[in-house]
């Protein structure tokens, strides 16, 4: 470049000076034209990468979210897909109490329209985990990582339902696939599963279809894959059949003359030999007649424990029109029953005309006596009812137009303490 602004002799030819001068003057052009090119149009400027085809921190999964936005979180039924749950920002409104399951008396799960939230505190306080489209029919939980939930996602479609599985005790829900009935949902491990006569061994995703007897009234109940029960109408008689080889054969263990047929009934089994049979008949003037039988040596022997007989449903099942000896329950209708152990059993009545419409009662002696609880809650349509054990569990009364509310007891239902009211239903 120095030489470039030297002197030239005067005695140079004129050609000399020229090709000097034309050389000069295009190395300063290359030398500008390669430092502008060097240098950034504006000194403050930021260069933002394009994040084309990798996930940006507010990348939103699909089914899932936006965070704080409010939104629903709705899985693809059978995709198996993840829904997002404790550690997402979702709302947490509830609403109406559709299901109930509890860990043990301090932690559990409720769920309602479009949500499912869980206690850690005996239910002083609810965080929700999961908030979607559906409402909320069963969940049934292992323990406290492994639960699943039943959801019946279009109100107008009650029998398209899924499942819903969480593995971390509710942090994330992931959808399973259809659910093969209406049923009572329950596992006995990770993998097999039984909802009625339907029987999984693969978590849920697929379900086969146990034989039950003919004339079976209401869902038939597997306690494990050999020994199940089912409530059957007989000729002017209601039966309990049992099965010990899955479903292959029945046996008749109890048949009972009656005056009226069933028409519903609810098994629960807490042994392989242990079954609770509510037998539901008829119904008239917002009255609902059923008897409970329990059995705990395999259907040979079985004690009358509850004989409800109504002036609108006529005679309890199982026995003579004119039979009104009880032992009865409080209410015109069965509530929830829910068996703990061979030994104890709660249930729920139901009084839709009553301003308490529900009221709860139980047996610790395996059915031989029955107490009727002094303790009346209000919530006109019905109650859902959770037991730990036989002295602690949880009890919520439920509205159409007014907030659920739960109590908890911790002395097997003589008392019961309101311990929280959720949202107002939507209306």
């Amino acid at each position: 470049m120095d030489r470039i602004h030297q002197k030239k002799p005067l005695h140079q030819p004129l050609f000399a000076s020229m090709r000097w001068l034309t050389l000069a003057l295009l190395i300063v052009v290359t030398i500008l034209s390669g430092c502008k090119s060097s240098t950034p149009e504006s000194s403050d400027a930021t260069v933002t990468p394009t994040m084309s085809g990798s996930p940006s921190s507010s990348a939103t999964p699909a089914g899932s979210a936006t965070p704080g936005s409010g939104g629903t979180a709705s899985p693809s039924p059978g995709s198996g897909g993840s829904v997002p749950g404790g550690s997402s920002p979702l709302d947490n409104t509830t609403g109406r109490v559709t299901a109930v399951r509890l860990i043990d008396p301090q932690a559990g799960w409720t769920g309602g329209d479009g949500w499912i939230s869980r206690t850690e505190d005996g239910g002083k306080s609810w965080t929700k985990q999961y908030q979607g489209k559906g409402i909320v029919q069963q969940i049934f939980a292992l323990n406290g990582k492994s639960a699943w939930a039943v959801i019946s996602p279009d109100a107008a479609k009650p029998d398209q339902r899924q499942l819903l599985h969480t593995a971390d005790g509710g942090k994330v829900w992931s959808a399973v696939g259809p659910m093969p009935n209406a049923a009572f949902l329950h596992f006995v491990s990770e993998s097999e599963a039984f909802s009625g006569n339907a029987h999984s061994t693969d978590g849920g995703k697929t379900w086969t279809t146990l034989k039950v007897p003919g004339g079976i009234a209401g869902d038939a109940n597997f306690h494990d894959k050999a020994n199940g029960w089912a409530a059957v109408n007989g000729a002017n008689t209601i039966e309990v059949h049992r099965t010990v080889d899955g479903g292959a054969t029945w046996e008749k263990v109890l048949s009972r003359a009656t005056s009226v047929p069933l028409t519903g009934a609810v098994i629960r089994s807490a042994g392989k030999g242990d079954a609770w049979v509510e037998a539901v008949g008829e119904s008239g003037m917002s009255q609902t007649s059923y008897s409970l039988f329990h059995t705990t040596d395999g259907g040979k022997s079985w004690q009358p424990v509850l004989a409800n007989s109504t002036a609108g449903g006529g005679p309890a099942p199982g026995f003579p029109m004119d039979y009104y000896g009880g032992p009865q329950n409080n209410g015109a209708k069965p509530g929830p029953l829910y068996v703990v152990d061979p030994q104890t059993a709660f249930l729920a009545g139901y009084c839709p005309a009553c301003d308490k419409p529900n009221s709860i009662g139980w047996t610790k002696d395996a059915g031989k006596t029955w107490v009727n609880g002094k303790t009346e809650i209000g919530g006109f349509v019905g109650s859902l009812l959770a037991m730990a054990d036989a002295n602690k569990g949880w009890w919520i009364g439920t509205d159409l137009t007014e907030p659920s509310v739960m109590y908890t007891t911790a002395d097997g239902g003589a008392s019961w303490t309101k311990v929280f009211t959720f949202d107002k239903p939507k209306q």
